[in-house]
């Protein structure tokens, strides 16, 4: 099949680039991504040079390009289901990236669905190589693909477009290396035109790389009310039949669906993280979160300070508090511009301190603003990460196990004094550390 898709769309993508996420530093540090957004800039400039498309039309898709607020998960599953080519940022986290490997397959279903019988084109998948992967760590689905990564040069195969970035004296040759990327794009799309595809759930796919080698999950608990239940002066704007509805940047944040609640915003921003997750509120989580049950993931906790007016709700984080996991971290959403929360802000808080106060003192460690009130959703997105990556460090360092190698057993090595002096009949005793 060799119908090319409608371009009618100004915001269908010419590539999609896929890339695995860099886990930040810190929330206030910078971009760990920016040299592949650099990337992705001069790819989005070749291809509009060497292509005829529409003032307007997008020339290419990364995730980090949306605005904050906007649906994720659909904008992602939609330029996947209609770009012309998908181009895999090669590196070693990229194949053991849970995410780029649903990302992949979507793509190949795509044109495995409309594909017929005597079609043997070859995919439209034209990988970029980032870092240097083994061959012998590449999956099935990469060894499978016909590219010679020579003919963008010597550089690039040995070190790839990082270290042609990084290095000045490569300038040259990453120009050569993008621009050759960006021909290889154009003539793919023109030569295995695909069809569009509908858009896929990226949860509901297999990864198309065989399960990742470290399963990682983070755990999403809300503590909020749910409209039935609401304390005293709070009005149920921000509020469902359940308490993992609740949206408190409703008030302020024009670029927030209006039914979209805090928790799948992060749930996709935990994913593209390559964190496995799930959202509970905290009636169904606490028996997960206190210290007689045994852990199963780190957990964050997004809290509304109204829940401290709830005494079921207030006596449930008591005990978690009580129980003090170190892998369970707060975030305080508090808009300032929802009328409910000026007046009461104060007390509700001063209550929270007696509710939280072991939770909230080790939240204060790793970010005060998570604690403090986050603001906007746009600070939401920018502390998450932080307080995902130390919650994962926590949980690895008091829960995970730690096995010893596969193997014989080896004794352990017994520490002797100086040996004897020939024909000394006095053996030295063992030492008793042995």
């Amino acid at each position: 099949m060799n119908q090319e898709p409608e371009r009618s769309d100004p915001h269908v993508p010419y590539f999609f680039l896929s890339y695995a996420h860099t886990p930040p530093r810190a929330s206030d540090g910078p971009d760990p991504d920016m040299w592949v957004r650099r990337l992705y800039q001069d790819l989005c400039e070749h291809v509009l040079m060497l292509t005829d498309l529409p003032e307007g039309e997008s020339a290419g898709f990364m995730d980090r390009a949306m605005r904050v607020g906007e649906d994720w998960s659909a904008r992602l599953s939609t330029a996947l289901a209609t770009c012309r080519v998908f181009v895999p940022l090669y590196s070693p986290r990229y194949f053991v990236s849970d995410h780029c490997g649903r990302e992949w397959r979507a793509f190949a279903l795509r044109q495995t669905q409309n594909r017929t019988t005597q079609d043997s084109a070859p995919p439209a998948i034209v990988p970029a190589l980032w870092t240097p992967v083994p061959a012998e760590r590449l999956p099935s689905p990469a060894k499978s693909l016909q590219h010679d990564h020579e003919r963008f040069g010597p550089h690039y195969a040995s070190g790839g477009l990082y270290s042609l970035m990084k290095l000045r004296r490569y300038r040259a040759e990453y120009e050569h290396a993008v621009l050759m990327l960006a021909r290889s794009i154009v003539t793919t799309a023109h030569d295995n035109p695909v069809p569009r595809g509908e858009p896929l759930d990226l949860a509901d796919l297999p990864n198309a790389f065989g399960p990742p080698p470290v399963l990682r999950r983070v755990r999403i608990v809300v503590a909020a009310p749910s409209s039935d239940a609401l304390p005293p002066g709070r009005s149920a704007r921000c509020y469902g039949p359940s308490p993992v509805d609740w949206n408190p940047y409703r008030e302020s944040d024009t670029d927030t669906d209006a039914g979209r609640p805090l928790a799948d915003f992060a749930a996709e921003q935990v994913r593209g993280l390559d964190y496995l997750t799930t959202v509970e509120p905290l009636e169904e989580a606490v028996g997960g979160l206190l210290a007689e049950a045994h852990p199963s993931a780190p957990t964050v906790m997004l809290l509304d300070r109204w829940a401290v007016a709830d005494p079921e709700q207030r006596e449930l984080l008591t005990r978690v508090d009580a129980a003090a996991q170190p892998w369970v971290v707060v975030i305080v959403p508090w808009d300032h511009a929802d009328p409910d929360n000026g007046s009461s802000g104060a007390e509700l808080q001063a209550a929270l301190e007696k509710t939280l106060p072991r939770t909230l003192q080790r939240g204060r460690s790793v970010s005060r603003a998570a604690t403090g009130g986050v603001p906007s959703l746009s600070a939401f997105a920018d502390i998450l990460p932080t307080v995902i990556q130390w919650a994962a460090a926590q949980f690895l360092r008091y829960v995970s196990p730690v096995y010893p190698p596969a193997g014989p057993h080896v004794p352990r090595p017994r520490l002797r004094g100086p040996a004897p002096e020939q024909g000394s009949a006095q053996e030295t005793p063992d030492d008793p550390r042995g």
